[in-house]
């Protein structure tokens, strides 16, 4: 009976095969943008370098403004131009508005429950109305001022300590933006150098840096070949295992701490975004409940994106300025015509800083902290400049490529913050209505947090400069000066800003409020 089961099953298949190759056959084959030729089961994987950035740029030098690449058997369409940008994030902005699913979404984001990560559906619009409405509103924001006020004095005052000293700029502000987001998301400082601190600096500047090594976009080899996923081949799916679990362990503690205070409340008034999203969670009129791994999912969202995004921003405009002097010594001057000299920079100074501003666009259009956004997957078939997007494709927006083209840019490789005072790009803005410049994103998957972002970046610079005279060390020259960056989700320096300063302002301005 062997023979017939055999040959029954062999038949099956051959016709499934069969009628697999007929309906391919009688289906219009779609016409994709122009891209370099894939080779069997790896694709274009061996295009794409640790830097995918700049491996995308070069690729579009010879393809075009929009380009199709297959990652494993994973279509990717790539955009590299303004016009490009306008179409994915404006025009075809509600087709293009979910995420492809990856082990990164599963492991590390709680089961696609982040704000990154999470595919387009109720669950996810109801997540962004609560960062719009409740976490990010001007009102929230507004009343956190204080802490952002306090901590600025506060890395003032250790900045101020290092007078005449050489000191890693980045050391600095990691702590300081740990310390503002933790106040406004956590409620107080859970990093310590403790015996009992629930976790150390080291142990949390690991789970930051591993966890965006592992969420970077062309790194897992098992999400572009799913068939070797359950190999591991990197290790990446054991590593995020490990990251999330040690998240997990501390928002854990966290949510329960939280819950402790508002146990018997009525009306427990919020006190920081946990708060509020754990108001979000117990309130019977929305549309879909939030869960406890719902708040965490957002929560760690908030702790990474808040605490890495604009530490490496800020680095980079020092570093910028330490290789033009004349721009920093030009910043200065506005500071003390606008400020003063005898205190320090507020938020509502900014208005009137344009200077300041400029520095941070001119920043945010060479080193985006995203170069590449991260990709979004269609929703449903479209077209796009002629070519076919079919439903499930994966788009990607390079926008280290856009904030480098010369056709928009004059001396696009060159900082030049006063190309944002005055010429044919002097009101361009980094809001996500001018698609030039994106740091941000645009359109539905927009960072929901960029206002804070902005107000700390803005900030930071702002009294760095005005606070402190800066030079570098030793006898290294302007020119000498290392601006290599980092491959990965977001670029970072490779080698960190080495600097001397010396204090601008009067010494007992330094002291914490």
């Amino acid at each position: 009976m062997a023979i017939p089961v055999a040959g029954a099953w062999f038949s099956a298949v051959a016709a499934l095969l069969v009628l697999f190759l007929l309906r391919r056959l009688g289906r219009p084959r779609p016409n994709l943008p122009p891209g370099p030729r894939a080779w069997p089961v790896i694709g274009n994987l061996d295009h794409i370098g640790p830097q995918s950035h700049r491996s995308l740029h070069v690729l579009s030098q010879k393809y075009g403004p929009i380009m199709h690449i297959w990652l494993g058997s994973k279509s990717l369409v790539v955009g590299s131009s303004v016009k490009m940008a306008k179409a994915f994030l404006k025009i075809h902005d509600g087709s293009l508005a979910s995420r492809p699913r990856t082990a990164a979404g599963k492991y590390a984001g709680f089961g696609h429950c982040n704000i990154v990560w999470a595919p387009y559906s109720p669950y996810w619009r109801q997540v962004r109305k609560v960062c719009l409405t409740e976490l990010f509103s001007p009102k929230s924001l507004g009343s956190y001022e204080y802490i952002r006020k306090e901590e600025i004095r506060i890395m003032a005052n250790e900045l101020y300590s290092s007078s005449s000293k050489t000191i890693f700029l980045k050391e600095y502000l990691n702590v300081f933006n740990l310390n503002i987001i933790s106040r406004m998301v956590l409620g107080k400082t859970y990093v310590k150098k403790t015996q009992n601190a629930i976790i150390t600096p080291d142990e949390f500047k690991w789970m930051l840096d591993e966890f965006l090594l592992l969420n970077s976009g062309f790194l897992n080899i098992g999400d572009f070949i799913p068939w070797l996923q359950f190999l591991d081949l990197q290790g990446y799916v054991k590593r995020m295992k490990v990251v999330s679990k040690k998240f997990d362990r501390f928002l854990e503690h966290v949510l329960n701490e939280h819950g402790e205070r508002r146990k018997g409340f009525k009306d427990y008034v919020a006190k920081d975004m946990v708060d509020l999203l754990l108001q979000a969670a117990d309130n019977p009129t929305r549309e879909l409940k939030l869960q406890r791994h719902n708040v965490k999912a957002i929560t760690q969202d908030l702790l990474i994106g808040g605490t890495q995004s604009s530490a490496i921003t800020v680095e980079w405009a020092m570093s910028e300025l330490l290789k033009k002097p004349q721009v920093l010594k030009k910043a200065q001057e506005e500071l003390d015509k606008v400020v003063g000299t005898n205190r320090w920079v507020e938020e509502q100074d900014m208005v009137q800083l344009p200077y300041i501003k400029a520095i941070v666009k001119e920043t945010m259009r060479l080193h985006p902290a995203l170069p590449t956004l991260i990709p979004r997957e269609s929703r449903e078939d479209c077209k796009i400049e002629g070519y076919d997007l079919p439903k499930g494709t994966q788009v990607a927006l390079n926008v280290w490529a856009i904030g480098r083209d010369p056709t928009v840019w004059v001396r696009p490789n060159e900082f030049e913050p006063e190309r944002f005072i005055g010429g044919p790009t002097k009101d361009i803005d980094v809001h996500g209505h001018d698609f030039e410049l994106l740091p941000f994103g645009a359109g539905r998957r927009m960072c929901p947090g960029y206002p804070l972002g902005l107000k700390v970046i803005l900030s930071s610079v702002a009294n760095l400069v005005h606070g402190f005279n800066w030079k570098l060390p030793g006898t290294v020259k302007e020119q000498d000066l290392n601006m290599e960056e980092t491959g990965g989700l977001s670029i970072a320096k490779k080698l960190p800003l080495e600097a001397a300063l010396e204090p601008r302002l009067p010494l007992h301005l330094y002291s914490p409020a």
